[in-house]
């Protein structure tokens, strides 16, 4: 089953059940290398959905003291393409290795994406 970090709205329980029909039980993990980001949502689905039209996005900026805390939820493949329709076109998901040593699939700034992607 694939894995997806999570540090922004895939965390809320409304928007899990809105993406996959259910909530979802995770893990807390950190991604290093990264920091947060404003970013302003257009569709006005994810804006329904989520009930914020600005999100936080990672950008990749190298640097080990940089940390973002997050979830890790095992999902299916069709979970995982949901969250692919779910996230907007700034978005590019990417494979990570997080703090843990786990690997897991989560969406960055596709204009800062990191080395992994």
């Amino acid at each position: 089953m694939p894995k997806l970090f999570s540090y922004g709205t895939l965390q809320l329980e409304n928007v899990q059940i809105a993406t996959f029909g259910r909530p979802l039980t995770g893990s807390p993990d950190t991604m290093v290398g990264f920091e947060l980001a404003p970013l302003t949502i257009d569709d006005p689905h994810v804006v329904a959905v989520s009930g914020k039209a600005v999100h936080a996005i990672a950008a990749y900026d190298g640097k080990e003291t940089s940390r973002i805390p997050g979830t890790v939820f095992e999902i299916t493949d069709e979970e995982l393409a949901a969250a692919d329709r779910y996230e907007v076109e700034a978005c590019l998901r990417v494979s990570v290795t997080l703090a843990s040593g786990r690997r897991a699939w989560v969406y960055v700034d596709r204009n800062r994406p990191g080395p992994e992607a």
